[in-house]
């Protein structure tokens, strides 16, 4: 059944709750949207989650397959059910548009000029492109600094099943790290469903 209701004032459309409960918009007895007496809004279409390196890698050249974790610490929290992964390879909870937010925590040795995260996305669950990079060296090769980079993209997620996003880690030298931490976050992905799939 299709329910419709016409404001045919100049005043609009008002929803008014005589008590201080929310108004919930529900679906077969499922509610999908609520607003609080405060005037807060949730819906589930929200997504935000956070994963983090928990440990160095030194050297490292290929896809991050290992030393992956969920955030966990400093009162951290996820909305929604959040990103898995396996592997290395996250896969989205549901369709939609995500913001993919990376921050690399680099520690190049000497003359290491380009140690490089991408963040590579797949369409089909096989092929994978760069969608952005995270770039920090040494090229003067006269102190070991550390640094943080930072690279973020859009992924328009269709289908959960084929598409996919991995970081992988190009041009570090053995001694050249992405540092890593389980306590607190130096290395880390985020991502955030902004809307529906397009």
């Amino acid at each position: 059944m299709t329910v419709k209701i016409n404001a045919d004032t100049s005043d609009g459309l008002k929803f008014v709750s005589d008590t201080s409960g929310a108004i919930d918009l529900q679906s077969n007895g499922t509610t999908n949207a609520s607003l609080d007496a405060n005037g807060n809004f949730t819906h589930k279409g929200i997504e935000v989650d956070m994963f983090r390196l928990t440990a160095d890698l030194d050297g490292h050249s290929g896809t991050i397959t290992a030393n992956l974790e969920r955030c966990d610490t400093n009162n951290f929290a996820k909305i929604g059910t959040g990103m898995s992964q396996s592997s290395g390879i996250f896969t989205f909870p549901r369709t939609g548009v995500y913001q993919i937010t990376v921050q690399a925590d680099m520690q190049p040795v000497n003359n290491d000029g380009t140690c490089v995260l991408s963040t590579q996305t797949t369409t089909d669950n096989s092929s994978y492109d760069t969608a952005s990079n995270c770039h920090f060296g040494d090229d003067a090769g006269t102190n070991t600094i550390i640094g943080t980079a930072y690279s973020q993209c859009f992924f328009n997620v269709t289908n959960t099943t084929t598409h996919k996003v991995l970081f992988s880690t190009s041009s570090f030298t053995s001694g050249s790290l992405l540092r890593g931490n389980s306590s607190q976050n130096e290395t880390c992905f985020s991502f955030i469903r902004l809307g529906d799939s397009q």
